[in-house]
């Protein structure tokens, strides 16, 4: 499962969709343009393009309305925070249990079905193993996880093991349990700042938090949002493809861009909580869109951890639009190949 971090050292996502600042110049006119909103979050960079400013309201007051709600997801579900919500469960002790603000319970039961959906190749109590492999808050050793240390850390994960009560408000610390919604809270944030938008009238407009993308309506000059799509290749910034989207998420998971070297190779920043280790296969990215951010986000990862051959069987079986980039271990070339869903996507743009 992956670790998306929420810290500033770790910067942008592993894999991210980007917006090509070309392709919005070139579809915008000088009378016609989007107004743009940006600033850091989640140790990465949020942007938002409106199509228009609603009535009576400046760019500074949308700005702080954004700024709000995303001050809210870091309060309840950063691990870098040792005052929020989920830091706090983390760290209480067994036995106990413990209220949650209606947001964190809305992502933790996304997390629950996916989590149950995929027989735990998404688990968000990974938080164990996601430290102990150096991509969480605490400081990565200077050696891999033994076998002992990864097993030792598996014993205080599996989502099961978190009761709920209340109607899902209360959760149950059964005691060791470490709560890790990285994997899907940023895709939360972007629904949510969405949803703020449109509740404050804007007609059109694109939300992007590292790399997690929702759009509404159209942009200024009418037409539709447009999302590059980038190549897997580390180091670099390459396009491999770009997508048309209207009433649409968008998010996307890889190993080339959050991971680090050792003598024994590359360890990728996604962790497989079924085994406890980083995944070894040679799927470089998968784009997923969906209606929610929030699920898309999740899907991304839970696909990621499958891999490319359980993966697509997964996204057909559920009717998933899901873009597959898998790389040859031999050539080092790429292979594409995407569901149904997707290609019909792509023929509504």
């Amino acid at each position: 499962m992956r670790a998306k971090s929420f810290s500033t050292e770790q910067g942008l996502r592993a894999l991210f969709l980007f917006v090509a600042f070309a392709l919005l110049v070139a579809c915008s006119s000088p009378v016609q343009k989007n107004h743009t909103l940006t600033g850091p979050t989640m140790g990465t960079v949020w942007s938002v393009q409106l199509a228009h400013l609603p009535a009576e309201m400046t760019l500074a007051e949308v700005q702080e309305g954004l700024e709000a709600r995303l001050a809210l997801v870091n309060a309840q579900m950063s691990t870098y925070d040792p005052t929020s919500n989920i830091s706090r469960y983390n760290t209480s002790e067994g036995g106990t249990w413990h209220p949650i603000p209606d947001e964190f319970a809305t992502v933790l039961d996304a997390a629950f079905s996916l989590a149950a959906d995929s027989d735990g190749a998404f688990d968000p109590t990974i938080g164990p193993l996601v430290n102990l492999w150096g991509f969480g808050p605490v400081a990565r050793g200077e050696k891999l996880p033994t076998a002992e240390a990864i097993n030792e850390a598996m014993q205080k994960t599996g989502w099961q093991k978190v009761k709920r009560r209340a109607h899902g408000q209360e959760i149950l610390q059964p005691g060791g349990i470490y709560l890790d919604l990285s994997a899907i809270a940023k895709g939360y944030a972007v629904d949510l700042l969405g949803e703020y938008l449109t509740d404050i009238g804007v007609k059109g407009w694109m939300v992007d938090i590292g790399g997690d993308l929702r759009t509404y309506g159209h942009k200024a000059d009418g037409s539709k949002w447009r999302i590059a799509v980038e190549r897997p290749v580390p180091g670099k910034r390459e396009i491999n493809s770009v997508l048309s989207l209207q009433n649409m998420a968008v998010a996307t998971s890889g190993d080339y861009r959050n991971y680090y070297d050792t003598e024994q190779g590359q360890v990728s920043h996604t962790v497989d909580p079924r085994s406890g280790r980083t995944i070894q296969h040679g799927l470089a990215s998968v784009t997923v869109l969906h209606e929610s951010c929030m699920i898309a986000d999740g899907l991304a990862t839970l696909l990621t951890v499958l891999g490319p051959e359980e993966g697509l069987e997964f996204a057909k079986r559920e009717g998933l639009a899901v873009l597959f980039i898998a790389r040859d271990a031999t050539s080092q070339s790429f292979q594409e190949f995407s569901t149904p869903a997707f290609e019909y996507a792509l023929q509504q743009e």
